[in-house]
Parts: C-alpha cells; sequence; structure tokens
C-alpha cells in the first residue's frame, strides 16, 4: 500500500518556539494513535526557512518518548556538517529510545554560509556523503571502524550505545539531479523527493527500479517517498482561502532565501520584487492545482492514485508552511480519512525506464498553472530556483 507520513519544514517565525515545538508533540501523538507510518524533521541552519530545526536528532530523540510506533526520521542530516561516528552515535541513542524506529536521509549541502562547521568539505561534499555511506552501515552494525587520530595515526572505533535496528534505514534527498536516482538504486538507498514534474518523477522512479535490479537488488524493496504540501477539507473554495496566504508566505521565504543565498556566494539575483511576487504566485497556483495534497478528499485521492499508478511508496505531507497550528490539527482527521480511502493502493510494479507510465491529465484537469510554462520557468531560473519548483535546499545532490 501507498504509505502516509508527516514532513516538518517551517518556514512560520511568527509563532513562539515553545508552540512550535508543542505543536510537533501534539501532531506526533495524533499519526501515532492513527497509524501514520512516520514523521520527517530536518536538519537546517542560520536560515528562517526551516531554522525551528538545527538538529534531528534531538528533536527525534523528544519524540521517541511521546510515541510508539511512529518511525522518526531525519529528513535530512546534512553529512558534510558531521563526523560520521557523530551521526551513527545520536541515531542509535534514537533508535534504542524509541525501540527500532530511526530512519535517516542523507543530504550534501550546497550553500556556502552552512559549511563553518567542515569549510573543508565544501568542494568534495557529494564525494564525502557517498563515500560514507558504507561507513555509516558499518559503524551501525556495529564493526570497528579506522579514522586518522591525532600525529597522522589511525584509530579504530566502534560506536555506543548499540542500535536496536541491525540495519540502518538510509534515503537520499533527490532535487534536480537524475544522476542521484541512479546512485540510490545502484547503493540500495531510498529517496526522498519532492514533485518538480509528473512526468520527471515517472522517468526518475523507473530509472531508479532499473539501477536497483541493475545492481542486483529488489527493485521493489527500494521506497520513494514524494513530499506535498497538505491541507485536506471538505469545501474547495474554504479549502483555498486557508491555505492562500500560507503558500504564499512559505513560498516568498524561500524565494528570498535563495536571492540571500546568491548574495553569500559572490552572485547577485536579477530578479526585481515584481518578477518575485509573479514567481510567487505562478508558483501557489501550481502547487494548488497539481503537485499538493491542498483541496477537497476527491481532488486529493486523484493525486495519491496518481502517485501509487508511478510507484511511489509513501506520501511525506508538509502540514507546517504557515497554516495556524490549532486549524492543521482540525486537519488531520481528514488526512486520516484520506489516508484510509487510499488504503487499497499499492505502487506500480517496477518498470524499465523506457516503460515509465504516461503523466496523464493533471488531477484537476489539462489546464495549465495560469502562466505558460516556459514564462514561469523562465523567472524561476532568473531567482535561481530550478525548474520554477521549490526544492529541498540541497540542491544537486
Amino acid at each position: 500500500m501507498t504509505d502516509f507520513s508527516v514532513y516538518f519544514f517551517s518556514s512560520d517565525d511568527r509563532n513562539a518556539a515553545g508552540d512550535r515545538y508543542r505543536f510537533i508533540l501534539d501532531v506526533a501523538r495524533y499519526l501515532d494513535d492513527r497509524g501514520f507510518l512516520a514523521i520527517w524533521t530536518p536538519e537546517r541552519h542560520f536560515q528562517e526557512f526551516g531554522g525551528s530545526f538545527p538538529n534531528p536528532s534531538v528533536l527525534s530523540a523528544a519524540l521517541a518518548t511521546v510515541t510508539r510506533n511512529l518511525r522518526l526520521r531525519a529528513g535530512s542530516v546534512v553529512l558534510p556538517h558531521h563526523h560520521p561516528v557523530r551521526v551513527a552515535e545520536e541515531w542509535a541513542l534514537v533508535d534504542q529510545l524509541s525501540g527500532g524506529r530511526a530512519g535517516i536521509c542523507l543530504a550534501t549541502g550546497w550553500h556556502k554560509g552552512d559549511f563553518v562547521f567542515h569549510p573543508d568539505l565544501y568542494e568534495d561534499r557529494r564525494e564525502y556523503t557517498f563515500g560514507h555511506v558504507a561507513t555509516l552501515r558499518a559503524l551501525w552494525r556495529g564493526e570497528r571502524v579506522s579514522f586518522p587520530g591525532p600525529d597522522g595515526r589511525p584509530l579504530e572505533v566502534r560506536t555506543h550505545p548499540r542500535p536496536h535496528q541491525p540495519e540502518l534505514p538510509l534515503w537520499l534527498v533527490h532535487t534536480s539531479n537524475p544522476e542521484t536516482w541512479l546512485r540510490a538504486g545502484r547503493e540500495g538507498l531510498n529517496v526522498l523527493t519532492l514533485l518538480d514534474s509528473w512526468e520527471r518523477l515517472a522517468e526518475n522512479v523507473a530509472a531508479y527500479r532499473a539501477a536497483r535490479a541493475g545492481a542486483g537488488l529488489d527493485p521493489a524493496e527500494g521506497v520513494v517517498t514524494v513530499g506535498l504540501h497538505t491541507f485536506v477539507g471538505d469545501d474547495e473554495a474554504e479549502v483555498r482561502r486557508t491555505v492562500h496566504d500560507p503558500v504564499r508566505r512559505y513560498l516568498a521565504s524561500f524565494v528570498r532565501q535563495k536571492r540571500g543565498d546568491a548574495a553569500v556566494d559572490g552572485a547577485s539575483s536579477a530578479m526585481s520584487d515584481e518578477e518575485q511576487r509573479a514567481l510567487v504566485d505562478v508558483a501557489a497556483e501550481d502547487f494548488y492545482r497539481r503537485r499538493s495534497l491542498l483541496g477537497t478528499p476527491d481532488k486529493c485521492e486523484q493525486v495519491v492514485r496518481r502517485l501509487a499508478g508511478i510507484g511511489v511508496d509513501e506520501i511525506a505531507c508538509l502540514v507546517d508552511f504557515g497554516v495556524p497550528f490549532d486549524t492543521v490539527l482540525g486537519m488531520l482527521p481528514r488526512l486520516d480519512a484520506l489516508r484510509a480511502r487510499c488504503a487499497d493502493l499499492c505502487p506500480a510494479p517496477a518498470a524499465a525506464p523506457s516503460a515509465a507510465p504516461a503523466p496523464g491529465p493533471a488531477p484537476d484537469g489539462p489546464g495549465a498553472t495560469g502562466e505558460p510554462a516556459a514564462t514561469a520557468g523562465e523567472t524561476a531560473r532568473r531567482a535561481g530556483v530550478p525548474d520554477g519548483g521549490l526544492s529541498w535546499y540541497y540542491a544537486r545532490p
């Protein structure tokens, strides 16, 4: 069946930090009681966008104490910010506290402003991340691993505490690089991604399954998780009113960050404030109509069924994009009802890339987003936003 989880990545800091974390705990308790699969919390630094989440292992340790069944996942750990031994130790502790419910999605990072931790790893961040996948797995299994020590002498370590699970569930975050899907498939990693294009998602999922098969792995066992902005309501007009301003504030925060990132990297964005507002309007409408679980149960069910049809295993519902906390908590029973409606769905069998399912019409009809695709794409490129979509911020891992 296609599983449902919830993803947190808030950009709205108008709420007090204590209220935000209480909200996350309240959502987690509800998900745990109702049988949702997992909860995802990211790693972010020095930015409003996602800035409530500097360390997912700390938050997951807290979540472990208030849940019994919900899987606790980092979405993501930016591996070049950490020594792999620290990652293994921290998440083994979460695994013990939770009775074996920990999982990690790895990201490479990309923004120079984040690399105050290990500036020497910035240029080789991709190689560092992929190079330590085997390291993390070995440490998790209890093997002794050698690392450089003082005076250039190697030191062997075996981490403690020992985790509850014998193997560490690992995802790889994906934004815009198709090679990431192939690498994840060959190395037996799961994939966490966003829906930026139905056609591209279908192609990438098929390529991922084929890469797993080519590496001698069961193509069906790899988990593809897709994140979607989510708010389910019984009345379409009311849902639109509820999410209209929060979605635009969320996207505007992202675009502002991208412009700030360009300044840190020594570049400049040619986008004017007017163009920024136009991009946000285009992206928000596209999100609502084609790439989200924003709307009525009937509309959202079509999206879920279409995702299952191209082989998606799990939908990570992003719920903290600026809608008031009490309103989100009131929405959760409708999300649970949608999950029940889709309980019969199973992801489509693996297929070769050439046999990827046809995308079909958008869930609400064949219309466009309100602006020709080429125009929206050009506006986005001037802002430094790939493909006019919202990335996980970790570009081209």
